[in-house]
Order: structure tokens, then C-alpha cells, then sequence
């Protein structure tokens, strides 16, 4: 690592006490989760500290939450143990589940969502997937991709499955395999939320963005989504929702006591209140079969020759 990485290496590592020193704690009693991809947008990072607060009261585990990490430091220190739980992206997760970085703990599956946006079609029919919202400013007359040749673009990530992955898909079926074969200027904004506040101020025309992000910040009335406009959901039947994952290298028995409090979180009074703060129905028990999407989309990007963005 080099660089800014390196340096925001360092600092993860003094706030957990881990340089220079031993562990502030007995990784026996603690759970350290960290959030590099979200079922709520980085407005709501209180309903993951609630979310932490819960499962330390249902498991005995002292609980805690980093946010603001790269996903390759979040993925070094999964690695190492050293964090023992992930919300992570979809497309990280199936590249690190072959490298035996983590496994699956659960999926949350969420509310329909259904007819509160006339531009949201709703999760009522896909259960644990999410979509991919290509969204252009909320006044803008453009309609579907077709009408987006030539023009500016915004993507979070590119180890983000919506952000990158599934619009990278899009294009290979449009006949492209570079995106500035498509459009005129690319923008890498670091984050869904930065996406969603570019094409709403008119910085670029428009962006693809986790729709779990965009659901939320609307539900919380932020001005930003609130001036964007759905133009496309990628794709029909959605993809593997952004998993919680456990580090190979957590204690024994961790794995099982938090499972069972993720999935009987919705049937307990105090977790049904988090979840409805989150937009959650319930979790449900790990199935990979469910990021095969995610699979597919990458793959076939590979497969096909197609030359990745150098932002």
C-alpha cells in the first residue's frame, strides 16, 4: 500500500488498537463491523450504531462500528481479523469468498418500497436483491441509456457492483466495451451519495447508484435525491443485495451467536423498530446462489474484452 492508502491503513489500526501495541480489547468479547457498502446511505450511519447496540445486547459481545474505510482496507483487515464483520458490496464479496477472506452471515431482504416513488418499481418480487437506479436530474427530458450517448456520467466505484459493475453490463449489451466509447467526460465521485448530488446539481447528466442509497436518502427527505430522476432499473430481477459478511479468522461460535440474532431480528420489538429505520423486512440465511448476477456481470465484461475505466 502506498500513499493516501497507506495512511488511512495507519489510522484504522490506532483507532483500534492494533499499532504500536496490543488490541484495546479481547477479540474473544468484541465485534468491530465495518460498513464499506450500505443498506442505508451515509446519512443513516446511526441506524448501524443502533444495529451494533442491538446485537451487543442480544450476543454479550462488546459491539462497535468504523465507517469511512477504502474497500482494500476493509478487506486487509477482515483478512487479518483484526475487524471481525463487513457490510460489504456484492462484487467484493464474491472475490473475497474464493479467496477465503470471509463467508456469508446473512442478507437482508427490504421493504417493498412500492408506490412510494412513481420512478421505484419496489423489492416486493426480489427478495434479496437490490437494483442498480441509472438516474439524470429530476427536470431533464432524457428517458433510457439510448439517450445518454455522448454525454457526462458519474460512477461511485469500481468495486462497486451498482455503481460499476452492472452499468458496466449495460454497456457490453449496447455493443460497447470501453465507456468513453459512450460518453464525453467520466467523473469518479468516491461514493453513491456524491453520485446522486452531482447529476442533481447538473455537474453530469447522469449516474448509475445503489438503489438500497437512493431509497433512504429520499425516505429521509435529502434535497439531492430528491431532485433525481430513475430512468432505468438494472436489471430485471435485480442483483445480490450487499451482504453482512464474518471474517474467516473470527472466534469460534461468533458466527453462530450473531446469525441468530440477525435472523430473529424482526420478530423482537426493539429490532423490528431498527429495521423499519433501515427500510429492512427481515434478514435472511446466507444463499451464495443469490450474487451469481453479480458473477455473471463481471465475467462477462472479462470475457469480452472489455477495457475498464483508468479513474
Amino acid at each position: 500500500m502506498k500513499g493516501n492508502l497507506h495512511r488511512h491503513f495507519v489510522s484504522i489500526l490506532m483507532t483500534l488498537g492494533l499499532l504500536y501495541g496490543q488490541p484495546l480489547y479481547s477479540v474473544e468479547q468484541k465485534v468491530v463491523m465495518v460498513v464499506t457498502a450500505a443498506f442505508v446511505s451515509e446519512r443513516g450511519m446511526d441506524v448501524y450504531k443502533e444495529l451494533a447496540d442491538y446485537l451487543g445486547k442480544k450476543t454479550g459481545y462488546q459491539t462497535s462500528i468504523v465507517s469511512g474505510t477504502s474497500y482494500e482496507v476493509a478487506d486487509l483487515l477482515l483478512k487479518k481479523g483484526h475487524i471481525q464483520v463487513g457490510f460489504v458490496c456484492g462484487l467484493p464479496y464474491t472475490e473475497n469468498l474464493e479467496k477465503g477472506i470471509y463467508r456469508l452471515l446473512v442478507m437482508p431482504t427490504m421493504q417493498s418500497q412500492t408506490g412510494n416513488y412513481p420512478d421505484a418499481r419496489g423489492y416486493a418480487d426480489i427478495p434479496g436483491k437490490y437494483y442498480s437506479y441509472t438516474i439524470v436530474r429530476k427536470d431533464s427530458a432524457i428517458n433510457g441509456w439510448a439517450e445518454l450517448k455522448g454525454k457526462s456520467y458519474t460512477y461511485s466505484d469500481k468495486n462497486s457492483n451498482s455503481g460499476y459493475n452492472m452499468p458496466r453490463y449495460k454497456l457490453l449489451q449496447m455493443g460497447y466495451t470501453r465507456w468513453d466509447d459512450y460518453f464525453s467526460r467520466i467523473v469518479v465521485s468516491g461514493s453513491h451519495e456524491e453520485s446522486i448530488k452531482l447529476v442533481a446539481n447538473g455537474s453530469v447528466t447522469a449516474s448509475s447508484v445503489d438503489s438500497l442509497v437512493l431509497d433512504y436518502d429520499r425516505s429521509i427527505g435529502d434535497k439531492a435525491a430528491l431532485n433525481v430522476r430513475i430512468i432505468e432499473h438494472l436489471f430485471d430481477g435485480g442483483a445480490g443485495i450487499p451482504p453482512i459478511v464474518i471474517s474467516n479468522r473470527a472466534p469460534k461460535g461468533m458466527f453462530e451467536k450473531l446469525q441468530t440474532a440477525l435472523l430473529a431480528m424482526h420478530q423482537d420489538t426493539e429490532g423490528r423498530k431498527i429495521l423499519n429505520k433501515a427500510l429492512i423486512d427481515k434478514f435472511l440465511p446466507p444463499d451464495d446462489k443469490n450474487y451469481n448476477e453479480v458473477r455473471k456481470y463481471k465475467n462477462e465484461a472479462h470475457k469480452r474484452g472489455f477495457i475498464d475505466h483508468d479513474g
